[in-house]
Parts: structure tokens; C-alpha cells; sequence
């Protein structure tokens, strides 16, 4: 069978974003780090002599961007709600340079707004929904767009909207082609790093979904369901244990999955097989898993958690149907500390029933919990989220876009007695309050005298995190 030529594109950003194809929260972030664009990953591997092409790790500007993407027939472009805009004239600049390519947008924002997103730009073709990957693979093949499940799409002026294609099965997951080997081809896994991983790493899903509820979370919600769709474990063995000589300098595996530990069983028995090949791997979890799955876990290789606590306050946690409480959460954090298993904690501010009281909870109970890294979010209601209809409903909705034109996150919520430039302020006071306090500074300063690795790279993000402080005041002052 014959394939457009295909490229699958992660675009050109703003400096220092973290939005596109593989970060999972899209905003100007504090220090160097990239994630790997694994949802372009599966089709890239699926259609034959296709391209991924990762602009902003790889130095691509628009127009280097452009006179690459001049030369295929079909370009795949990933996009999110703060990008749109910027993304869209990547979009034009590529159909003036080749006005018979078709260009597919995917990822959350096409998925919950497919019209608006077609009608951003006529350079636009195609509204990938969902669960994009064989939907394009379709599309490369030349079937008629009618034709196609999960596609929205312009023809001769008129948009259509087909209707949504069945969320893949954990064996249809089994039998995609391993994005190890799509990364190994298209990318330089060094331009690749997470704050919380250790440098190089090499990030892979292992399933698709997840069974939380949280009301703020666009994945779930919105592309992948709250199925809990999963990969064999031999499977995911069998991916790992070939990714050291394709990436022979990999220090870590992160496992992206919403949450890996969703289903205890599955989880323990990768850590079972992964444990003779004797990797280190780190991975998403909830704050509620069991001290002898934790213990199986840490066995295997297990090095790090990436955690959502999200809030301090009980009232809040409930509000954004956690399903987790405080004191659960802190019985799993105590047992992880016990097991020598590091904690990233993530924290939202702006959730509703934010007062200043609760983000002063907050910031208590971070310290409290006491984790390696921690990161400090503002809430971001997406299109197609609950967080998003709640807001909105409330005329608690401050600010439109997500992002200003410079790239830099606003608050985008109000509510009465808290300001949006209140809770934009509180983040910089919440980080402070955590990472300069007496403890975590003897912490740091004992791993920099034993690791000359470590202290250069706690230097050098100490320096890229003042600095992003710094630009983030300047910013609040200028709006």
C-alpha cells in the first residue's frame, strides 16, 4: 500500500515551554527540561518512511521548521490550548511554502474544540480527536475523510465532524510499534530532560487512561478516557530491556502513565521482570498504594513518584474529586520515605475553594510531606475539563488565552477575596517557603558533597530557577 509522505511534527514554542507533544502541564517552566513527544511517536512508527520532527529540543526555528516541512504531503502537527494561536501560524507559513500538503491538528485542544480549532485557520485540514493514532495512518493511506473515525475536517469550505473511533484495547496497545524505536531513529535522546528524572532518561507509556476523577486533569477527560487500558507486562519488559543499546548513556526509564500503580497487580509484576535487568525507573502514582506494593516496587528499581497532592486542604481535595485524602496521603508518604522511594510532589493553586487561608495550608503541608522536588502549578481550566465548566459557570474564568503572546502562564482564575495576581504571587512564596528553609538546604548541600554530578546540576537549576523567579516578577509588574 502506498503512504503520504508524512511528517509528525512537534512546532516551534516559546522559549522555555513546556507545552506540545509530551508534557503533561503546559507552561513556562522553571528549569531546563524537555519531554519526549510520544503520542507522535506511535503513528510515526505505524505508517511507513514517516518523520517525527521534535522543533524545540532540536533547535528548530519556524523557518528551518518550514523548510523541512515543505517537503512532505501530510504534516501531523501537535497542539495544545495555549499554543493554538502561535501553532496555527506554523500551520500557514507551511501551506504557503507547499499549498498542497494536509495538515492534521491533534492533541487535547483539537479533541475538545475540533471547529474552533479548524476555524483558527484555513491552513488547517484536519481536527485529530482522541486517541489519533490510527486515524492518521488513514489519512496517509488516502482513505476518503468520510470515511475516517475521530476526524474533523474542512472540505471545499464545509466542516465536518465523524464520528469518534473506540479507545483502543490493552491488546490493540500491545501491538503498537515501540516508540523506543521511533526516538532511537528521529530523536537525540541527550536534548531530553525531566527536573525529577536523572539525566539522560528515556520516557515510555505502558497504558492509556485513567480511573481518577480529578475535575482539572485534560487527559483523562478528555483524549484518553477513565479506562485504565494497559500493555502486558512481558510487553513492557520487552521494550526496556532493548532501550540500553539503543540509548546506551540512560540513567532512568520514566514510565508517563496517568498512573502506573492504578492497577497494583500489573505494576508489581513489571517490577518483578524488570528487576534482573537491573534499570532504574521512576513513574506517576496516587498517594494511596499499599506499603508491600510500594516494597515489591522499590525491589524492582523504582527510584521516584511523581505525586499530585495537590492541595493541603481537605475541603479542596474533595471540590477537585481527589479521591485521595490527607491522611492517606500522608501514610504513603511516610511509607515511601521509610523504603528510600523519592517523592516529586506537585501542588495546584487555584482550585476551587482557594482562600489565602488554604494556600498557606498548603505550603504547610508540603513541608510537612517533605519530598525531594516539588512542583507548584496554577490552576488551568482547559476546554473540555469539569474544572473548566465549573469555572466558567462561576464567571470565575479571569483571563483568555491560557498564555499571553510572550509565552508566560497567567492565572487564569478569580474568585471572591483571592485574586488571580493574589494566587500568581503565591507560587513564587510557596516555592521559598519549601526549598529555602534550613532542612532542605542541609539536604542539598550533603548530596553536592557527595555527587560532583549533582551539585553542578543543583547549581545550574538553582541559578535557571532565581532567574525564572525573577522574569515571572517582572512579567506580573508589566501586566
Amino acid at each position: 500500500m502506498d503512504y503520504m509522505k508524512t511528517l509528525f511534527l512537534n512546532p516551534p514554542s516559546y522559549d522555555d515551554f513546556d507545552g506540545g507533544a509530551g508534557s503533561r502541564y503546559q507552561a513556562t517552566r522553571e528549569v531546563w527540561s524537555f519531554w519526549y513527544p510520544t503520542w507522535l511517536a506511535y503513528p510515526a512508527g505505524m505508517i511507513p518512511g514517516a518523520r517525527l520532527l521534535d522543533a524545540p529540543p532540536h533547535g528548530y526555528n519556524l523557518a528551518r521548521t518550514v523548510e523541512e516541512a515543505k517537503n512532505y504531503d501530510f504534516i501531523v502537527l501537535h497542539t495544545s490550548t495555549p499554543s493554538l494561536r502561535m501553532d496555527s501560524r506554523t500551520a500557514e507559513a507551511i501551506k504557503a511554502a507547499n499549498p498542497n500538503a494536509i495538515i492534521a491538528f491533534v492533541g487535547g485542544h483539537p479533541t475538545a474544540a475540533p471547529e474552533e480549532t479548524l476555524k483558527v485557520s484555513e491552513a488547517i485540514d484536519i481536527a485529530g480527536r482522541k486517541e489519533f493514532d490510527y486515524s492518521m495512518v488513514e489519512v496517509a493511506q488516502g482513505m476518503d475523510w468520510s470515511r475516517i473515525g475521530g476526524i474533523s475536517y474542512r472540505k471545499n469550505g464545509v466542516i465536518s465532524h465523524n464520528p469518534d473511533r473506540p479507545l483502543m484495547t490493552g491488546e490493540e496497545l500491545d501491538r503498537l510499534p515501540f516508540v523506543t524505536e521511533v526516538y532511537h531513529r528521529n530523536l537525540d535522546y541527550l536534548k531530553y530532560n525531566s527536573p525529577y528524572c536523572q539525566y539522560p532518561y528515556v520516557s515510555i507509556y505502558t497504558g492509556r487512561g485513567c480511573p481518577a476523577k480529578c475535575t482539572f486533569c485534560l487527559w483523562p477527560q478528555v483524549t484518553q478516557g477513565h479506562s485504565y487500558r494497559t500493555r502486558s507486562p512481558e510487553n513492557v519488559y520487552e521494550e526496556v530491556a532493548a532501550m540500553k543499546a539503543k540509548f546506551p548513556k540512560m540513567k532512568e526509564v520514566f514510565f508517563d502513565d496517568d498512573t502506573f500503580t492504578a492497577d497494583p497487580p500489573r505494576a508489581r509484576k513489571i517490577a518483578q521482570l524488570l528487576k534482573p535487568l537491573g534499570i532504574t525507573w521512576s513513574t506517576n502514582s496516587r498517594a494511596n498504594v499499599d506499603f508491600e506494593t510500594l516494597k515489591i516496587l522499590k525491589e524492582g528499581g523504582l527510584r521516584l513518584f511523581v505525586v499530585g497532592y495537590e492541595s493541603g486542604n481537605a475541603q479542596i481535595l474533595k471540590n477537585i474529586k481527589k479521591g485521595v485524602g490527607l491522611e492517606r496521603a500522608r501514610r504513603f508518604t511516610k511509607d515511601c520515605h521509610q523504603l528510600g522511594i523519592l517523592i516529586h510532589g506537585t501542588f495546584i493553586l487555584g482550585l476551587p475553594g482557594e482562600t489565602k487561608e488554604t494556600i498557606e495550608e498548603s505550603i504547610r503541608f508540603a513541608r510537612e510531606m517533605d519530598c525531594e522536588t516539588i512542583q507548584v502549578s496554577l490552576a488551568s481550566p482547559y476546554p473540555g475539563t469539569e474544572l473548566f465548566r465549573q469555572v466558567s459557570e462561576a464567571g470565575y474564568l479571569a483571563v483568555d488565552p491560557l498564555l499571553d503572546e510572550s509565552g508566560y502562564q497567567r492565572c487564569t482564575v478569580n474568585y471572591p477575596g483571592l485574586s488571580a495576581d493574589e494566587i500568581y504571587g503565591a507560587v513564587e512564596r510557596f516555592y521559598r517557603s519549601f526549598y529555602f528553609r534550613p532542612r532542605y538546604i542541609f539536604k542539598s548541600l550533603r548530596k553536592m558533597a557527595t555527587s560532583t554530578e549533582e551539585c553542578k546540576r543543583l547549581v545550574k537549576e538553582g541559578v535557571q530557577f532565581i532567574s525564572t523567579m525573577r522574569q515571572r516578577r517582572a512579567q506580573s509588574a508589566s501586566a
